[in-house]
């Protein structure tokens, strides 16, 4: 049977490239970072090159500015916790927006329940956060901005330079989730004007349980890990060695292939939407048509509960998830697409399509010939659809 995995969203498998970088800092250069003898001073040299090269890929002015971390959860909570605790004294309001990844939300719940005030701003039908309404949400009390760089359940891309220019005129500190666009377009924290930036190697062909925050130098922030003196005093803990050189060589490949990737992506995406529409009734397309990563497709099938199809195109060797890795078995409707105004009926039909490097012609065209049968077959299972 042949396999297919259109799932890259919730993680992509780690390059081969990357797995032979890795492999010597765990029999060869095995030191701990943090030790003064030669062993650990290799590993620390070769960590230090590695911050450098992340800090490069992401237009960063000081290798200083990147603080290493598991992944893109402990990024979200260090920034917003962070910055919350660290100026407390100066305010209490966060702002960030109704679609973002529970990562930012629950972290922003947790800190109502400790006095922060949190306004949670809307979105268009595409996705796009509503700039008017972020202008309007700012009060003197307001101290971090955290709206999110690419949605990763539609891939709507928000419109992170004006949300940074509001942020820098009112004095604001801004701080992005960046874990679905980092490796998939440019990014440039320098040019753009953030203030704190999350990422996640796994997402972008680097290994599991490492990923970074980028804090613009002079930055106060408050750490939430407490041990050592780690990162800076930033972030304590043991350093990842093995995963940190895994990290900067993914951001390496990802800087190399940026162009073809965003091209073939956008070429096997297309591919697989318009096989959807011609060849399945009642379904719609959710997210931004343009504005979005180009690997990213979200597809709602009228009628019918998303994990029921996850099933049966699993049986087929198709792997699609029906939005965050983060959520799977949960039976809500998804808060990004109800917070879209599309309903909850609609929204529990809904498929993510995340595709990868290695995906083929082939893999999208196997895809679009499985789909429609078992559509049709659900579909006849379906009291909702029996009524139409």
């Amino acid at each position: 049977m042949k396999q297919v995995y259109l799932d890259h969203n919730a993680t992509t498998p780690t390059d081969p490239e990357v797995v032979r970088a890795m492999a010597p800092y765990y029999t060869e250069i095995y030191g701990n970072a943090s030790s003064v003898h030669m062993f650990g001073q290799k590993a620390r040299r070769a960590v230090e090159a590695a911050r450098e090269q992340v800090a490069n890929f992401l237009g960063a002015k000081d290798s200083q500015e990147i603080v290493f971390t598991s992944g893109g959860t402990e990024s979200d909570n260090l920034a917003i916790r962070g910055i919350a605790y660290a100026l407390r004294s100066k305010g209490n309001h966060i702002i960030t927006s109704s679609i973002e990844h529970h990562a930012v939300e629950t972290t922003c719940k947790a800190l109502e329940k400790e006095g922060f005030k949190v306004t949670y701003i809307p979105v268009d039908k595409e996705g796009i956060v509503d700039l008017e309404a972020l202008k309007g949400a700012i009060t003197d009390k307001t101290i971090l901005i955290s709206i999110m760089w690419a949605n990763n359940e539609m891939g709507t891309i928000e419109p992170i330079e004006e949300i940074a220019k509001v942020a820098k005129g009112k004095g604001v500190l801004f701080h992005t989730d960046a874990v679905q666009a980092v490796g998939k377009i440019p990014v440039n924290v320098e040019k753009v004007g953030i203030d704190l930036l999350s990422l996640s190697a796994h997402k972008f062909y680097g290994p599991n349980g490492i990923g970074a925050l980028y804090i613009r130098k002079g930055t106060k922030i408050q750490k939430q890990m407490f041990g050592g003196h780690h990162e800076k005093n930033r972030r304590a803990g043991t350093e990842n060695v093995p995963g940190i050189i895994g990290l900067a060589k993914a951001c390496e490949l990802a800087g190399q292939r940026m162009n073809d990737y965003g091209k073939d992506m956008t070429e096997l995406r297309d591919r697989l939407w318009e096989g959807i529409r011609k060849n399945v009734p009642h379904v719609k397309m959710s997210g931004h048509p343009k504005e979005r990563v180009p690997n990213t497709v979200n597809v709602s099938f009228e009628y019918l509960e998303g994990e029921s199809i996850i099933l049966n195109l699993d049986m087929e060797g198709v792997a699609v998830s029906t939005g965050s890795a983060c959520t799977s078995g949960s039976l809500e409707p998804s808060h990004v697409l109800t917070a879209m105004g599309i309903d909850a009926q609609t929204a529990q039909g809904s498929i993510r399509f995340s595709l990868g490097k290695d995906n083929t012609k082939e893999d999208i065209d196997y895809v679009v010939s499985v789909l429609p049968d078992i559509i049709k077959r659900l579909r006849g299972l379906s009291p909702l659809y029996k009524e139409q």
